[in-house]
């Protein structure tokens, strides 16, 4: 079983670095395009929205695809992409093109998702994780390796290297899922679409969307943040992103094994912890060796979050597997592109680089809300069930 995981997480790795990348390359982009840092910062919102338009377009697109052959068409939808974000001639083509790549996005690890739970049943949230392993690891090896590429041979380079992991990607699906993967009976879209409707589901996915917003109001403009406030060098930065990768590596890992014990007091227990960080961060951003153990912790609370938020919604949609871990990449995804939105905002206006993790932790504080409120409501219906 660990093979097929192990492709899935090769994708995986391949994806999360062309979602993160652009991250650590934005100074550079902007300035070869003759953009702004907002503008330039709206290329991460693009993906994300092209993640959240294609989550439910393609989950209905592939509901009764084989997964083995819907996971193989969505890495070819990947790789192209990633070809045409190399080649892109300006900012509208880059724009157009990096929603291209980002269509694949939210299908691909929601069938995947499905299928590692499937493959291990009794480990299902350490088996999403080790699969989410690879967009781990696309923080500690992929962006931190491509910002250097992109600023030593231009960020194109860096677009062309994940074509090639894309590739890869493709050939260790094709070699080690198994031939035939169990799919769930057939049944009507219509009633997938109520089961996923129902107020635990919309609520798990929100606990999802604040996640990523708390993170990504910071950790898009993160490469600004090093540079105007801690004033870290730009071959510097990309050791910092390493650090803060190992972090997100510690963090998938122990959250799927911490959710596989108490989810929801686990959830809770992260988004404070998220919170009380970032609002450290807002001083520690000033002072390198400081950032730097921020950073790692960061990583760790960050990330722990996403193996966790994915099994609760497996949880609460059982009759919809497929859509609500579809729909889950996209609601992951309507975060990012909030954060970005938000951080650029808060740019825009003039106020310090040091108030976006503020932010980042006010919305932190916000999932917190809505991860109590959801075990309340679950309680409460149990009651009533039950009487």
């Amino acid at each position: 079983m660990y093979l097929p995981l192990l492709a899935l997480a090769i994708a995986a790795f391949g994806i999360g670095t062309t979602e993160f990348v652009i991250m650590g390359l934005l100074p550079e982009v902007a300035a070869d395009l003759g953009v702004t840092a907002p503008a330039a910062g709206m290329l991460v919102s693009g993906y994300a929205i092209g993640v959240a338009i294609g989550a439910p377009v393609l989950a209905l697109v592939t509901a009764r695809w084989p997964r083995r052959k819907a996971l193989l068409t969505l890495i070819g939808m990947f790789v192209l992409g990633n070809v045409l974000c190399a080649i892109a001639p300006n900012y509208g083509l880059l724009m157009a093109a990096r929603v291209v790549t980002a269509f694949c996005h939210a299908a691909f690890f929601g069938i995947g998702a499905v299928v590692a739970a499937d493959l291990v049943p009794e480990r299902r949230a350490q088996a999403v994780a080790l699969m989410f392993t690879g967009l781990t690891l696309a923080n500690v090896l992929g962006v931190p390796f491509g910002t250097a590429l992109g600023q030593v041979a231009g960020w194109r380079s860096t677009f062309m290297a994940v074509t090639l992991i894309g590739v890869a990607a493709a050939a260790a699906l094709a070699l080690w899922l198994p031939k035939t993967i169990p799919m769930q009976a057939e049944q009507s879209m219509l009633r997938e679409f109520r089961a996923i409707a129902t107020p635990r589901v919309q609520m798990a996915l929100l606990v999802s969307t604040l996640a990523s917003v708390s993170m990504f109001t910071v950790f898009t403009y993160i490469a600004y943040i090093l540079r105007d406030v801690t004033h870290f060098s730009d071959h510097a930065k990309s050791w910092v992103l390493l650090l803060f990768g190992a972090g997100i590596t510690v963090g998938g890992l122990l959250g799927g094994r911490l959710a596989d014990w108490k989810l929801m007091p686990v959830l809770a227990a992260l988004f404070v912890c998220n919170a009380v960080v970032l609002a450290i961060f807002a001083w520690t951003s000033h002072f390198q060796i400081a950032t730097l153990v921020t950073l790692f912790v960061w990583g760790i609370f960050s990330f722990a979050v996403v193996p966790a938020a994915q099994v609760r919604v497996l949880d609460q949609a059982r009759a919809a597997p497929n859509l609500a871990s579809t729909l889950n990449q996209g609601a992951f995804n309507v975060g990012n592109a909030t954060g970005a939105w938000l951080g650029g905002v808060v740019i825009a206006a003039g106020l310090p680089l040091t108030n976006l993790p503020l932010m980042g932790a006010f919305v932190a504080l916000g999932g917190l809300g809505v991860v109590v409120a959801s075990a309340l409501y679950e309680r409460r219906g149990d009651a009533i069930a039950h009487a």
